[in-house]
Formats: structure tokens, sequence, C-alpha cells
């Protein structure tokens, strides 16, 4: 950590579903950095840190927040719901901690009320075939982003618009809702008052976070990328459609907070000594017996933000290879690997066979 110059920006990724101990890393790694960054995903992921002893569980805010200091950012490429982040950053206040030099993305999207409703609606939908979401409005709120329907935290600040553009959206909705044998009614001028409020609360921390980044780069400073997920969860190159909303790779950094590739020095990726998944979808190492119960237990493998027992098996090297040409990583960090202690013999998987 200590060998990290000091004006270099580096990028922290996953290299495996998730859950990899990125936030730990992040945390130390923060120590020598200016500013840490979050740059896609919503709160829908979290970290676990602990320090003297208390516990934090971070979902949006980047675990440099609890470092006296340091810039904490949160990218475009973000979707924010307001109620958790104001919640989050009360929960830090209660502790002691400054939220002063808290920046977000006036660009970065906002997950709605109906967001949550469509993610629910859709899980119900699919039955058996449920992703296995969160539940808190992540991917519809990415889809009405692409479908160019979305809010942006920049609009809770002007009422008038916010409820122009809502006034055209909620209707929408309605029909959506209504074609799959729903009826869900939102209250259009509740809504534009609550997220208004919300506006307000986090007026002082909105801004063009790219013109922060980038004046930051020119004056040396550091900045630290972290991102939610890992690089199997991403859209683009995760085990679809199992995956997560936004993309999880190393190159989405650039894109989700606003600063160009050429300034990105160093690319860290993150495994776990052993391979876990929460949700559905492929794990052709995945382990269900005692053993795998074993690292379940060991490990303490149950989902930060839903509590959710993850599934656990062997080490993957074919992801883990696959990772690194995906991201371009310089280093790797292995974590967790006292958890395989007992376990006898350890197992690897180095290839696939099929049929």
């Amino acid at each position: 950590i200590k060998n990290i110059r000091k004006s270099m920006n580096t990028i922290v990724r996953g290299t495996q579903w998730g859950d990899e101990g990125k936030g730990k890393i992040v945390d130390l790694l923060a120590m020598e950095s200016d500013a840490v960054v979050r740059f896609q995903g919503g709160n829908n992921a979290g970290h676990t840190i602990v320090v003297d002893g208390r516990t934090y569980k971070l979902h949006l805010i980047p675990s440099g927040i609890l470092y006296p200091g340091k810039i904490c950012v949160l990218g475009n490429g973000l979707v924010i719901d307001p109620e958790a982040l104001i919640w989050e950053i009360e929960e830090i206040k209660k502790y002691g901690h400054s939220v002063e030099n808290l920046y977000i993305s006036e660009l970065a999207h906002v997950i709605m009320p109906y967001h949550k409703s469509m993610d629910a609606l859709e899980e119900k939908i699919k039955g058996g075939k449920k992703i296995g979401t969160t539940l808190r409005g992540i991917g519809p709120c990415y889809t009405d982003k692409v479908s160019r329907t979305g809010i942006r935290v920049g609009e809770l600040l002007d009422k008038s618009v916010l409820e122009e553009r809502l006034s055209e959206i909620i209707p929408l909705k309605e029909k959506i809702f209504s074609a799959f044998g729903e009826k869900w009614e939102f209250d259009l001028e509740y809504i534009v008052k609550k997220y208004v409020e919300y506006g307000q609360i986090l007026k002082p921390h909105i801004t063009d976070t790219s013109l922060l980044l980038n004046k930051l780069i020119s004056e040396k400073k550091s900045l630290l990328l972290e991102g939610a997920q890992g690089t199997f969860l991403g859209i683009d190159h995760g085990t679809y459609p199992f995956v997560t909303s936004s993309s999880t790779v190393s190159g989405n950094a650039c894109c989700g907070s606003g600063i160009g590739p050429r300034k990105i020095d160093k690319v860290i990726g993150v495994a776990k000594a052993y391979t876990t998944r929460v949700g559905s979808g492929e794990f052709p190492a995945e382990l269900e017996n005692e053993i795998g119960q074993k690292l379940r237990d060991n490990g303490h493998e149950y989902g930060t933000t839903t509590g959710r027992p993850r599934r656990c098996g062997w080490l993957d090297l074919v992801m883990i290879k696959t990772a690194i040409m995906l991201n371009s990583f310089d280093e790797i960090v292995i974590t967790k690997l006292d958890v395989l202690s007992g376990i006898n013999p350890i197992k690897i998987c180095v290839a696939y066979e099929r049929d």
C-alpha cells in the first residue's frame, strides 16, 4: 500500500461474482488516496467494514468516507435511491464521521418508487426463472436510463422540471402495470413533494463530479475508483441473463466517473481463495455438500445487503484468467485464504468439460 505513487489513479475490481472482499481492499488503499470514487451500481450491493470494533455496512457511499479529509464521489454511472442514501449519511454522521467531502453527480439516475414496484412485478412474472434481484429497483432504473425516461439527480433540485417529467412518465408506468393485470396508482403530487425534499437534503453534495475529478487529477491528486459486484455479474461480460444491470469491468470506471482512460495508472483485481455467488445462474465449481457449507460457515458467507446465504465452491481459475483478460489487471489480491483451513484436499477448477 505504501508503494502506491501519490498521484496514481487506481481501479479496484472484483474477479468473480462479487463479495470478494473489495471493501476491505478499498478501505486499505483509501489511506494513501486523495479521493475514492464509486462508478456504477446502486444499493443492491454493499461493503462491510469494521473500524475500532464498530461494523459499518455501506451500500452507496465509498468506504473512504470513514477517513477524515478524503473526498468521496458517487459518479454518474450510479443509480441512487435518495432515501437509502440519506439514511446512510445519517448513520455515518451518527458515529461522528463527517460527510462534508461527499459529492454526488448531478447526472446519476434516481431510483423512483415505481422502479421498486416494477422490479417485484418482473420477478413475480418470471416465476421459477426469476433472476434473484434484490428488489431495490436497480434494473428498472437502468432500463429507464437507456430508454431515456429516467430522472437524474440534478432534476430533484427543480420542482417544476421534476413535475413536468413525472407527469409524462407516471401515466406510462400505470399503463404497463395495467397490461400485466396489476393496478398501481402513483400519486404524482406526493412523489414530487417527497423527491424535491430529498433533493434539498442532498443539495450541498450535488455537483458536476466529472469536472471535480478532472480538476483533482490536474492537481496531481490520486483517485481510487471502486465499483459494485464482480466481473461476472456485469451486463456485458457476465453470466447473462443472471447478471446485474450495469457494466462491472474496469473499462466502465472511466465512463461511470467521467474521466478519460489515459488517466488510469493501475488496475487491481480482488479474488477470494474460493468462489461464491448469490442468486440464480451458472456456477461450474459449486459445492452443494458439507464442504460448501463449511466454506459458508467459516467465511460468514451471507449477503451484506440481503442477508441471503451465498452459494460456495472451489476457486475457479477459468473465471480468474478471463477476468484478467477483460480488466487488464496489474495485480491481484487474494482474500479469505484462512477460510480454507482444515479442508483437505483443497481443489481448484482449471478447466470446464462440456457434454
